[in-house]
């Protein structure tokens, strides 16, 4: 054992609210009410609009492309971006250099609904009393340390 695993050994680490990963877990279950309600009037779920997000940066990816940003698999995407297709906000094709890529690209309902988005991340911002972009970018920052970190120590097993 490490001194920093010997200085976090304690019986009070044992408690919920000492608990980072409940920390993390309750604020993503907060949030993740906050977007439901923003996104009411986009018809939108909260995994719908990450791809919305992804393919509004980038439109005409592969699956695996935005798989890979959201850090999800296939098996999760397929079903999401079938409904997805279902509603008109994207296509689907298989890739012509590559039978087995599909690739997914915004229909003109798709691109539409980006406009109509424009608000939803203040207003997401605002309900998080988050009082600048400094402290966005600081909060982002944070989290993508904490997700490089944890991803890193994955990797190392």
């Amino acid at each position: 054992m490490t001194a920093t695993q010997t200085e976090f050994a304690s019986s009070d680490l044992l408690l919920l609210d000492g608990q980072l990963c409940f920390a993390l877990y309750s604020a993503s279950l907060a949030m993740s009410k906050v977007y439901r309600r923003l996104l009411k009037n986009l018809a939108l779920t909260y995994p719908q609009y990450l791809v919305m997000l992804v393919l509004w940066e980038r439109d005409g990816i592969t699956v695996s492309d935005i798989g890979q940003r959201l850090y999800l698999d296939s098996a999760t995407l397929t079903p999401l971006l079938k409904r997805m297709e279902a509603a008109r906000l994207v296509g689907r094709a298989r890739a012509l250099d590559d039978e087995r890529q599909v690739i997914v690209s915004l229909t003109a309902k798709g691109r539409r609904l980006r406009d109509r988005a424009l608000t939803v991340p203040a207003q997401a911002l605002c309900a998080a009393d988050v009082a600048s972009s400094d402290d966005a970018a600081g909060l982002i920052g944070e989290l993508a340390r904490l997700r490089r970190h944890l991803m890193t120590s994955l990797s190392s097993d």
